[in-house]
């Protein structure tokens, strides 16, 4: 109506969100009413908006509109074109559903298209779909025929491009050493200013490392990939590659360099940038990690409070999984068992194949937990599942595995009493131990040989348990490698108690006993480290009532967006993910009574 009588523009309209759904609404009307009585023209208009969105340097819309005018050889011309740049700015969901949108015979005329189409999808994990994509590209290499090319200079990258995606493949199938032979090739056919070609090259050949337990040789590509993909723009992949540098620090046992990779990568997606790069949520979730190991609990979640305050939009697809598992972490070190094994649940929802390693698998960590708990038969029927045994050849990429199982042998026999539970994880330890040292792996060193120390105490052998104790502590103070100690338990603090004056009297050793005595390594607390504001108590109050966020943020006068931060602080102190978990952890934790407490006792004073 308001259209009709010619009040577009005299619509009061304060909220500018408000008025963008208005215009939209009104363009809407418009294009009913076009369709209706002018049909004919709708494609030409699509055309012409087309031409106009690509000469104004918005590719995103002149696609969108190219296809709706049904002319798909303009919008293959388009996407091919765009595609490096919405590429660096992580487009890659809007381009394969364009891509899945066009004609096969279309793409399959165009190599550059059918290769990064595969790349797209291998991304994605469609592997059969990626090789009818590469088979498109090389043909195209083999044959007389003249291809449909946008970008010459793409066209001439086609043998180092394919090479990378050839590696893509062969390692999502598993196939290490094709993985390092297409890696290899694609370093030698790409040019040394193809920065992106490179990294990518690079971080292939960096996983295939990884994924043999080649730690040294894994850094040093990932570094040269992180150095390349900066160079290129794609600073969000340059950040993502701080992730795995950190990783592999961390077993290492060079936890300082590992926080270092991770304060590195947050200053490359936030300093100097017009708006913050995609990963910097996952650098807080890594500090996080790295100040638990140190025993900086306090720290540690206010990192996650600020990753999750960022939102998930500044977080890789892999953030609200390794979110979930970091939190995980701080729960039980204050004994919330029952609220870690939540998150994990969380997690192992949240996952998404990539191509790291999966070295830390969920069912692992959950294992671990039933064997604190004393859950053995769980944790056996676990074991069981996997195929696992002590016995088994020992692999890098199950290392987290077997160290599980030797630790429920070890629960089993102290239960049970020392016998062939005992003499089986003590062997398994010894080959763990030997494999980890080989590999320089110090940090899983640390954490093999404070078992070690506890199966040689129950075996009565008193003097190899310190010795292990001892390598144990040499390697991880250093490091301020602290966690790992804690989480052991009351039998490592009395193992501590036990060593000699020179050991005992190390700084590092008296700052452990000082936290085992202050009941930080599994006594149950109920309060919260991060504790919650005056004004988080009264969001978490309205949160229990039937009110949505727009009826909360008008019964405290504040803006809806001020809610949505208040909330997602609430729920990563609280270490939950949603609102009902929220409420019911408040109720646990006695915070809804206390906050009805502080309003009648404001009642009372007025």
């Amino acid at each position: 109506e308001q259209l009709d009588r010619g009040n577009l523009f005299l619509i009061p309209l304060d909220d500018r969100r408000e008025w963008y759904r208005y215009h939209h609404l009104f363009a809407d009307v418009l294009l009913a009413r076009l369709m209706d009585e002018e049909p004919d023209h709708v494609p030409d208009l699509h055309r012409r908006a087309s031409a106009w969105y690509e000469g104004h340097g918005e590719p995103s819309e002149a696609i969108r509109h190219a296809l709706a005018a049904g002319d798909m050889a303009h919008a293959a011309d388009l996407i091919e074109r765009f595609m490096p740049a919405m590429r660096r700015s992580r487009q890659e969901a809007g381009l394969l559903g364009w891509l899945q949108g066009l004609p096969d015979e279309l793409i399959a005329a165009r190599p550059v298209l059918s290769v990064h189409y595969a790349g797209l999808l291998l991304d994605s994990g469609q592997l059969a779909g990626a090789e009818g994509r590469l088979r498109d590209a090389e043909k195209w290499l083999e044959g007389s025929d003249t291809p449909i090319v946008s970008d010459a200079a793409e066209f001439r990258r086609l043998p180092g491009a394919i090479a990378v995606y050839r590696a893509a493949d062969a390692h999502q199938r598993g196939d290490v050493a094709s993985t390092t032979a297409y890696a290899t090739r694609a370093l030698e056919l790409i040019d040394q200013d193809d920065h992106f070609g490179r990294g990518s090259a690079a971080g292939l050949s960096a996983l295939a490392h990884w994924t043999t337990g080649d730690l040294e040789a894994a850094h040093a590509s990932w570094t040269d990939a992180m150095t390349d993909l900066e160079s290129a723009g794609h600073l969000a992949d340059a950040v993502g590659c701080a992730i795995a540098l950190a990783d592999i620090r961390v077993e290492q046992g060079r936890l300082r360099d590992a926080m270092r990779t991770y304060e590195r990568g947050l200053r490359l997606a936030t300093e100097g940038r017009p708006a913050v790069v995609r990963g910097a949520a996952d650098m807080h979730v890594g500090m996080s990690e790295r100040c638990l190991d140190r025993g900086d609990l306090e720290t540690a979640v206010q990192h996650l409070v600020t990753s999750k305050t960022m939102g998930e939009h500044l977080g890789t697809r892999q953030n609200p999984y390794r979110w979930c598992v970091a939190m995980a972490r701080t729960r039980l070190v204050v004994g919330d068992q029952a609220g870690a094994l939540a998150l994990l649940d969380d997690a192992e929802r949240r996952y998404v194949a990539d191509f790291y390693p999966k070295i830390r698998p969920i069912a692992a960590m959950r294992a671990r937990i039933w064997i604190a708990l004393g859950r053995l038969a769980e944790a056996r029927a676990w074991m069981r599942a996997e195929g696992l045994s002590a016995e088994d050849e020992l692999a890098y990429v199950r290392t987290f595995e077997h160290i599980t199982v030797a630790r429920l042998l070890l629960a089993e026999s102290a239960r049970d009493g020392a016998g062939p539970a005992l003499r089986e994880a003590s062997a398994l330890l010894d080959r763990l131990l030997e494999a980890a040292v080989a590999g320089g792996r110090m940090g899983t060193a640390i954490e093999i040989l404070v078992l070690q120390a506890l199966a040689h105490q129950m075996r009565r052998d008193t003097g190899a348990a310190f010795a292990a104790l001892r390598r144990a502590l040499d390697l991880a103070e250093p490091e301020d490698a602290v966690r790992v100690f804690l989480d052991a338990g009351t039998p490592v603090a009395a193992l501590l108690t036990s060593l000699d004056d020179r050991s005992a009297g190390s700084s590092f050793v008296r700052g452990l006993l000082a936290s085992f005595g202050r009941g930080r390594s599994g006594a149950i607390r109920q309060d919260l480290v991060e504790p919650l504001s005056a004004r988080e108590l009264e969001v978490l109050r309205l949160l229990a009532t039937e009110l949505d966020g727009p009826g909360i943020a008008r019964e405290l006068v504040v803006s809806l967006s001020t809610i949505r931060s208040h909330t997602k602080a609430i729920y990563a102190k609280l270490g939950v993910t949603n609102r009902r978990a929220a409420v019911r952890r408040g109720g646990e934790l006695d915070l809804l009574s206390r906050v009805d407490r502080a309003r009648d006792r404001a009642t009372e004073n007025r």
